[in-house]
């Protein structure tokens, strides 16, 4: 749409200028020399001039930087044109000097122009293809952070799965389903750039509920939810980089707090636990909030706050806005 907008407008300029050109030439400089000579011969001339430097001598010589050689042969064919148009259709008979003096500056308006013209035109057509290689850049990016969140997503849940098909069989069927649910909204869900907070939640909810029953004995979880409009919109995958953290990188025998409210379009989480003695010789949790301030440096910049503390407990506390 931008590109067919700025080739009309291209075309509708050209239009206007040549118009614009015709009526001053015959109706403003008639008295001046129009009406004694050909002019309908010098604007073929001057046309074939314009479009030769814009088709040709400026892709060819700009884009090179040959810009000596550039104002060298515009120059040359400018002054040729002039005095084939004086000596052989206007036939004039006028010196070379009367000749450039009186039409020289006619055939240099149009070029200098429309050469700004192209410029202008090749400098929009330029920043727009960057827009868009940055945009494609942006968009390869964020798959490939989600990439690197969905495996491991799922790497956890099946360790889980198989632990408890040797020690509690029974809980396997529902700890399936719990996963299909949650493969559901990885696979699908996370194609989108904004997934609704409710089906997000809804898949934290399993998220939570699956964790209680790996750490059932083990792990005491405090999970609490504030929410006041469920249908903004969220980009997929962010809050459970934290949540899955909070939980990886926990000791056992503690508690593990995932607080989650939103109001005014708001969205605050706060993860805290207390801080595993293997934590600090693991890196998993320092890739997993790097790839999540990437994603949230694309996806939210400017409208995203995240402050980590620790001490005797390792607490998170992501703020984003909705709106």
């Amino acid at each position: 749409m931008n590109f067919l907008s700025r080739h009309i407008s291209k075309i509708l300029i050209h239009l206007l200028f040549w118009a614009l050109f015709i009526f001053v030439s015959l109706f403003v400089f008639s008295d001046y020399y129009w009406s004694e000579n050909p002019f309908l011969q010098y604007l073929i001339i001057l046309i074939t001039i314009v479009y030769f430097n814009n088709g040709v001598l400026l892709p060819f010589f700009i884009r090179r930087k040959f810009y000596f050689f550039y104002a060298f042969i515009i120059g040359l064919i400018a002054f040729s044109g002039t005095q084939l148009y004086c000596n052989f259709f206007a036939e004039c008979g006028c010196s070379i000097m009367k000749c450039l003096s009186d039409y020289l500056w006619q055939t240099l308006v149009p070029i200098v122009f429309f050469s700004f013209l192209w410029m202008l035109y090749s400098y929009l057509e330029k920043q727009n293809e960057i827009e868009l290689i940055q945009q494609k850049s942006k968009e390869m990016e964020l798959q490939l952070l989600k990439s690197q969140i969905n495996p491991h997503v799922l790497f956890n849940n099946l360790n889980t799965i198989y632990s408890y098909a040797l020690e509690k069989p029974k809980e396997v069927p529902k700890m399936i389903l719990m996963l299909s649910d949650n493969l559901k909204h990885v696979l699908y869900e996370s194609e989108s750039k904004k997934v609704s907070l409710q089906k997000e939640l809804d898949y934290i909810d399993n998220y939570i509920a699956f964790q209680k029953i790996r750490t059932e004995n083990v792990k005491t979880i405090e999970y609490r939810k504030q929410i006041t409009n469920y249908n903004h919109e969220i980009a997929p995958l962010l809050l459970i980089t934290l949540i899955e953290n909070a939980f990886k990188h926990s000791s056992p025998n503690s508690t593990v707090l995932v607080h989650i409210k939103e109001k005014n379009a708001l969205l605050e989480c706060i993860c805290e636990n207390k801080i595993s003695p293997m934590a600090n010789n693991e890196n998993g949790q320092n890739i997993g909030l790097q790839n999540l301030r990437k994603r949230l440096s694309l996806m939210y910049k400017n409208k995203h706050e995240m402050t980590i503390l620790e001490a005797e407990t390792y607490k998170v506390h992501l703020k984003i806005e909705l709106s």
